[in-house]
């Protein structure tokens, strides 16, 4: 399957709503099915938030480096064996989606999270973005004085950025303040 234009990257959004009392059983399911995932051309890694305030609805957060890879697991007969195990955990089906590029950082919108406001995500972005603009260049100018204005360090310094944004400071920096990013909801409360 071709698909075109395709994003640097995908993420699949998965949420489940765990039967009350499941949640262990839950947890084993996932220490199975995430490294299975992990083992399929283009996988590059996942997120599992987990319920708070006594809530039961987890959110898992899959990166594939393209569409065609991410169609490859979806349709995996190790998956499909795995979510034939779902029904007895979960209290209703799947949802899913799928979130092209880097833009998907923040816990998605559900029924009692509200997506942060556009205010808070600049904020998060720009405190991490702002130091590592500043510290990644010094650090490689330090080590490699001679790539230090080339093309070749510019590349250096644009793909640790990037790197370091997308794959440890955004995932750490969301999960530390998910509550802030996105407060539990009270019931009867509008996004």
């Amino acid at each position: 399957m071709d698909w075109p234009n395709q994003p640097e990257h995908i993420t699949l959004v998965i949420t489940h709503q765990v039967l009350a009392g499941r949640q262990p059983d839950y947890e084993r399911w996932l220490n199975v099915i995430m490294p299975e995932a992990a083992r399929y051309p283009g996988h590059l890694g996942v997120n599992v938030l987990r319920p708070v305030h006594g809530e039961l609805t987890w959110t898992i957060l899959i990166r594939f480096d393209n569409m065609d890879n991410l169609w490859r697991w979806l349709q995996s007969d190790d998956r499909k064996a795995r979510i034939a195990e779902l029904p007895s955990m979960l209290s209703g089906q799947e949802h899913i989606e799928m979130r092209p590029g880097a833009a998907f950082w923040f816990t998605p919108e559900t029924l009692t999270h509200r997506s942060p406001p556009r205010w808070k995500q600049f904020l998060v972005t720009l405190a991490v973005i702002f130091p590592s603009t500043n510290l990644v260049p010094w650090f490689w100018s330090t080590l490699l004085p001679g790539l230090k204005g080339t093309l070749q360090g510019h590349l250096l310094n644009d793909a640790s950025v990037v790197a370091l944004v997308v794959w440890l400071w955004m995932p750490a920096i969301t999960r530390l303040l998910k509550n802030w990013l996105s407060p539990t909801a009270k019931p009867g409360e509008k996004s």
